[in-house]
């Protein structure tokens, strides 16, 4: 298991990650920084554990509207394509009755 030290607030931590995730959790830990900071900024010194609390909730918001706004705009496809779907499996259904019938 790999390491990656991160800071957060001014405090060092030593976190377990999978190898070669080390950059990557680097990375997160610095927007994650950069979010609690701007935070504490914008509400004032309330603890660090309130500070991560209200930018876990604003992180896990932005996610939801993001996955959210994934869902709507690929809907349109999802549903062009089971239309499809259903109109070739018509068509197949259509073809194997011809068929069965000797037509």
């Amino acid at each position: 298991m790999a390491k990656a030290d991160i800071k957060l607030r001014g405090r060092s931590y030593s976190v377990a990650c999978a190898p070669g995730q080390e950059a990557r959790l680097i990375a997160l830990s610095g927007q994650l920084n950069a979010r609690v900071e701007e935070i504490a900024g914008a509400v004032g010194n309330i603890g660090d554990d309130r500070l991560l609390l209200i930018a876990s909730l604003a992180l896990l918001d932005e996610l939801d509207a993001a996955h959210r706004s994934q869902a709507e705009a690929a809907g349109p496809d999802v549903e062009r394509a089971a239309q499809a779907l259903t109109d070739t499996a018509t068509r197949i259904e259509a073809l194997a009755a011809r068929i069965e019938s000797g037509k």
